[in-house]
């Protein structure tokens, strides 16, 4: 008895007649990106639209997901999340969120860019020149980049 071919990125699997199916190798966060990569918003898609090309050799991604959240850009060579702030961020317990949100990635070794909705929609090639040039210059240094104190000297 052959067996049938997995169905591929965006095909349907075939359901049995009790209903069931192929279970979703997938995570869920990836699904939910991909959903949220088709509705960004227009400071985000601004941005897209100059972050895209690599610029000075530096990829990014755009709706990212990282553990439980997900980044509106994501830079990996940088280990750098930028988010795009809009007047949502500024209401109820959102800014307690963001707080924690931000928290928990430098735990992991994330770098955190917020940028206002506002800056991006008022110039926003200046926003993508500012998260390149950030991108670009890591705070981090290779071990060893930082000299030494010499014999005698105080730490």
């Amino acid at each position: 008895m052959a067996l049938a071919n997995p169905p591929r990125d965006g095909e349907v699997a075939a359901r049995s007649a009790d209903g069931g199916g192929l279970p979703s190798l997938r995570r869920p966060e990836v699904y939910e990106a991909r959903k949220a990569r088709r509705a960004m918003s227009l400071p985000e898609v601004l941005l897209w639209q100059r972050l895209k090309g690599s610029p000075e050799g530096i990829a990014f991604r755009k709706q990212h997901p990282i553990g439980v959240y997900r980044a509106d850009f994501y830079c990996a060579a940088a280990k750098l999340v930028i988010e795009v702030d809009g007047a949502a961020h500024d209401m109820g317990d959102r800014p307690e969120r963001d707080v924690i949100r931000r928290e928990r990635l430098e735990a992991e070794g994330y770098r955190v860019l917020r940028i206002p909705a506002s800056d991006v929609l008022r110039n926003a090639d200046e926003a993508a020149h500012t998260i390149v040039s950030f991108a670009a210059n890591p705070l981090h240094h290779a071990f060893g980049a930082v000299p030494l104190p010499v014999n005698g000297e105080d730490l």
